[in-house]
């Protein structure tokens, strides 16, 4: 009996080793779970969206985000949270072209005023530094009524707050970078006012950073 104690504490620990050697998350003096903001009343903020087609490359941003994300720090795949864009913040810098992009023949943002992304689970942790990682995140996107699931590759880095940081915001920061694809037709997208000029495969970037300040 003694020995079969000791062969299942040995095994417990063997089991609680290996969880805490497979996470993988920062190293910082911020620790536990943390919920940091992205909305930032500048404007700082952007996700970028890029067509390229023979006729004509169109880049374009959108800078009013807003949402949370949730982790444990020294544990990145516990990430959850939500982001949303604004539609009518989207810009390319033609006016024109904007409001075909706003207008009921494009994304309609009167019926779908809203781009969103809701986390669903994170894989391929890659530590890069203490305070630096890249990954994957796979999760809900929702555009245009439509919402499919998406993986994006991420880039995250963790700052502690410091007389440099409080010149973004204050608290302790959460950089995020994130690229994926979408194809508009996936999403009930037809794009048939601006036509050939802009590509139904479109590049997506967002660059954003949040605060666990309260």
């Amino acid at each position: 009996v003694s020995t079969m104690i000791k062969y299942k504490g040995v095994l417990v620990l063997l089991l609680g080793l290996s969880v805490v050697l497979s996470a993988q998350g920062f190293t910082s003096n911020v620790s536990g779970e943390q919920t940091f903001n992205f909305v930032d009343k500048m404007g700082r903020n952007q996700a970028t969206f890029y067509s390229e087609t023979p006729i004509e490359d169109i880049n374009g941003t959108a800078s009013e985000i807003t949402g949370t994300a949730t982790l444990e720090v020294s544990d990145f795949s516990t990430l959850k949270g939500k982001i949303e864009i604004t539609v009518e913040s989207f810009k390319t810098g033609i006016e024109m072209r904007d409001g075909h992009i706003h207008g009921k023949n494009w994304l309609d943002s009167e019926l779908f005023p809203l781009v969103s992304f809701e986390i669903k689970s994170v894989s391929d942790i890659q530590k890069v530094s203490d305070t630096k990682l890249t990954a994957k995140v796979t999760g809900d996107f929702s555009l245009h009524g439509v919402t499919k699931e998406i993986t994006t590759e991420v880039k995250a880095q963790l700052l502690e707050e410091s007389e440099k940081t409080k010149s973004r915001m204050k608290g302790d920061l959460l950089s995020v970078r994130a690229s994926f694809n979408v194809k508009l037709s996936e999403f009930g997208v037809e794009n048939n006012v601006i036509g050939n000029k802009v590509a139904d495969d479109i590049e997506v970037g967002i660059n954003m950073v949040g605060t666990n300040s309260k």
